[in-house]
């Protein structure tokens, strides 16, 4: 298996939040483009070059928001936290989603494989 067809990036949404299918789409985007441009310059590349595999998943709380990005970052993996500027549905400062990746599927999934999609 090569590295370009075994990456992924993953973003994880904090549903109780009930964002608006909106709001929701363009803080998933915030995570993506900060986590990809955390990302190191070779997995940057490959994983453009590799159809950029995304996965959406939810969790319940800005405490889990949190949990997962600190063990993301532990993990070595490029990391996104978005929170929000407060100028429309939430308070400033809300954390909304993080996003992980991308790398290898398999260091991302030992961070988010419990996780369910969002949905």
């Amino acid at each position: 298996m090569t590295l370009r067809s075994s990456l992924k990036q993953v973003i994880v949404v904090d549903q109780s939040l009930g964002l608006p299918p909106g709001k929701l789409a363009a803080q998933v985007a915030h995570a993506a483009i900060i986590a990809f441009l955390r990302a190191a310059p070779p997995l940057q590349r490959a994983w453009l070059e590799s159809g950029m595999t995304k996965i959406v998943l939810a969790c319940d709380s800005a405490a889990a928001l949190r949990g997962l990005a600190d063990q993301a970052q532990a993990a070595g993996l490029s990391v996104g936290l978005v929170a929000d500027a407060g100028r429309t549905v939430v308070a400033a400062g809300t954390l909304t989603c993080v996003g992980i990746g991308p790398d290898e599927a398999e260091r991302v999934n030992a961070v988010t494989s419990a996780l369910r999609l969002l949905g």
